[in-house]
C-alpha cells in the first residue's frame, strides 16, 4: 500500500458558483498522518480569463484582484500540468475546511474543461478526500471536552474557521487567504486530534465510502451529523436508512414521529421536502446522504449520557419512532417517499433545462466513452496549433466546444485571424448578451452600489476602482469603441 500524506488545501475563487467562476488562488500543505509538514508550502495565483466576469462580492471578501492574477499567476493550464505531477501524488488525501462542498467542486469543473478527468485526482492510485468541518461538528456534538466551542453574535452556536481558531488562541493571521486558511484547519486538526483522537482516527477511516456503506446498511439507527440539521442540536441527530439511492441512501431522522408523514401521499411529501425560505410547518425530516461526500457517521453506541443530554435526544424516544418507522415502510411509506423524490428531481431538471446551459457548466451531463478519453490525453499534450485536429475527433460535443475556449484562455498568442474574431464574437455574447441584465451589466451595477456603501476604508474603496478598471478592460472591442 502507498504510503499515505495528507495535502490541506484551501481556494479563493472569483465567486460562488463552479460552473460559472474561477479559482484564483490554490494554496496548500502536505503533512504526514502526524500532521507534521511536510515539504514547502505551495501558494498559486491563477489567471481569470476575459470572458469571465468576478463576482465583486467575493473580490471585496478575499481582497484578490483580478489584475493581481494576471500579473503574478499562471494559466489553468500551467497549474493543472504542475498539480498532476507534484501536488495529487499517490496516496495523498486531499483534506481542507468545507473542501467536499465547495473547493473539491471547483477542482473537479478546473479539470473537465482543461480535458483532465475530474474525479481521478481525488481516487486513482490511492488517493482520497476528507473534510475537516465535519470532523469539527462530531467532535463537538460526541466529544467536545478539551476545546473552546464558538457561537455566533445571535447566540447560536458556530463552526466558522476563524472563530474556531480565534476562541482557541490558534494562529489565523488572515482569514479568507488560501495560505492562512490553510494553516488554520491544520491547526485546527491538530487540536482535535490532540483532544479527541479515537473520534479523529475513526472517522478517518469513515472517508471510504464503503465503510460508510456497511455501517448504513445494517437498517439499525447511527449518529449522523451535518450541516442541514439544527445548531441549536450541535447539528446531530440518530438517523435511520429508508431507501438505497445510486448515489447513497435516503435516511430519516429519528428525532421526529413517523405518523404526521405515514399517510401523506408522494405528492404531499414532495411539497413537504421541497426547500423553502420561509415555513410555515417543519420540513420532511429526509436527507440524501452522499456516501462519496465523507459523512460523519458513528454506531449509535457512541451517544453517552453527556451527549444524549447535548443533543437533547432520548434513547426511549428513539427506540419509539424508529418502531413506527418500520411499521411506515411496511405500509409503503419509503415507496412515496421516492416517488417524492423522483418528482423533485423532474421538477429540478425542467427547471434547469429551461435555463441557457453553457458547456463549461456541463460537467454532470454525462460520463466520457474511452475514445473520447483518450483524445483528452492526446489533446493535453498536442501543439497549440493542433488542438483543433485533435478535438475533431471527438464524439462528444461538449469536448468539441470546449476546446476552442481551452486555446482561447491558455494560448491565447496561438490563435489565428480567424480563431480571435471568434473569441472576441463569444465573449461579446459572454459578456454583453441581456443589455442592462447581461453579466457586464450587472457587475457595473454592483460596483455602483458597493461604492455607495457607508464607511468604506481605503483598502474597499481601492479593490472597487481596480474592479471598475477591471471591467472596462474586458469590454468587448467593438462595445469598448461605442463608448
Amino acid at each position: 500500500m502507498t504510503k499515505q500524506t495528507f495535502f490541506f488545501y484551501d481556494l479563493e475563487t472569483s465567486g460562488i458558483n463552479p460552473r460559472e467562476q474561477r479559482i484564483m488562488q490554490f494554496a496548500g500543505q502536505r503533512t504526514d498522518l502526524e500532521l507534521k509538514p511536510i515539504g514547502a508550502p505551495e501558494n498559486h495565483l491563477i489567471k481569470l480569463t476575459p470572458d469571465i466576469v468576478p463576482e465583486p462580492d467575493a473580490i471585496m471578501l478575499t481582497g484578490i484582484t483580478p489584475q493581481q492574477t494576471l500579473a503574478d499567476g499562471i494559466t489553468e493550464v500551467e497549474f493543472l500540468r504542475y498539480f498532476t505531477d507534484k501536488i495529487a501524488t499517490p496516496g495523498t488525501i486531499f483534506v481542507g475546511y468545507n473542501t467536499v462542498r465547495f473547493d473539491d467542486e471547483f477542482m473537479r469543473f478546473l479539470h473537465y474543461r482543461n480535458f483532465y478527468d475530474p474525479y481521478e485526482w481525488q481516487w486513482r492510485d490511492d488517493r482520497s478526500r476528507w473534510d475537516m468541518l465535519d470532523v469539527v461538528r462530531m467532535t463537538r456534538a460526541l466529544r467536545p471536552e478539551g476545546i473552546s466551542w464558538p457561537f455566533a453574535p445571535d447566540g447560536k452556536p458556530s463552526n466558522r474557521l476563524e472563530l474556531l481558531t480565534s476562541v482557541n488562541n490558534l494562529d489565523h493571521e488572515m482569514a479568507h487567504d488560501a495560505l492562512s486558511d490553510v494553516y488554520a484547519t491544520i491547526a485546527v486538526a491538530r487540536l482535535l486530534r490532540n483532544k479527541q483522537q479515537k473520534l479523529f482516527d475513526y472517522l478517518l477511516t469513515m472517508r471510504d465510502k464503503r465503510a460508510v456503506a456497511k455501517l448504513v446498511e445494517t437498517g439499525e439507527a447511527f449518529v449522523y451529523t451535518s450541516g442541514q440539521y439544527a445548531s441549536e442540536f450541535e447539528k446531530a441527530t440518530v438517523a435511520v436508512m429508508l431507501a438505497k439511492h445510486q448515489q447513497g441512501a435516503f435516511v430519516y431522522d429519528l428525532r421526529h414521529d413517523p405518523d404526521e408523514y405515514q399517510d401523506m401521499t408522494a405528492a404531499q411529501l414532495a411539497e413537504r421536502w421541497r426547500w423553502k425560505r420561509e415555513r410555515t410547518e417543519p420540513r420532511l425530516p429526509v436527507k440524501l446522504m452522499q456516501y462519496n461526500r465523507c459523512p460523519a457517521v458513528a454506531p449509535l453506541g457512541v451517544l453517552d449520557e453527556a451527549s444524549r443530554e447535548r443533543l437533547q435526544l432520548s434513547i426511549d424516544t428513539i427506540a419509539k419512532h424508529a418502531k413506527l418507522l418500520k411499521q411506515a415502510l411496511a405500509d409503503g411509506f419509503g415507496d412515496r417517499v421516492l416517488e417524492a423524490a423522483d418528482m423533485l428531481q423532474q421538477q429540478r431538471q425542467t427547471s434547469f433545462l429551461s435555463e441557457e446551459k453553457h458547456v463549461d457548466g456541463q460537467l454532470y451531463d454525462g460520463f466520457f466513452d474511452d475514445h473520447d478519453r483518450t483524445l483528452e490525453r492526446a489533446l493535453r499534450v498536442a501543439e497549440p496549433n493542433d488542438i483543433g485536429d485533435v478535438a475533431g475527433e471527438f464524439r462528444d460535443p461538449r469536448l468539441r466546444a470546449l476546446a476552442p475556449l481551452y486555446k482561447a484562455r491558455n494560448f491565447a498568442e496561438a490563435m489565428t485571424d480567424e480563431e480571435r474574431t471568434a473569441w472576441e464574437e463569444y465573449r461579446t455574447r459572454a459578456l454583453m448578451d441581456g443589455g442592462e441584465k447581461s453579466r457586464l451589466g450587472r457587475y457595473f451595477a454592483r460596483l455602483g452600489q458597493l461604492a455607495g456603501s457607508d464607511g468604506l476604508t481605503a483598502e474597499k474603496q481601492f479593490l472597487l476602482e481596480e474592479l471598475q478598471l477591471y471591467g472596462q478592460s474586458i469590454l468587448p472591442a467593438d462595445v469598448d469603441e461605442q463608448q
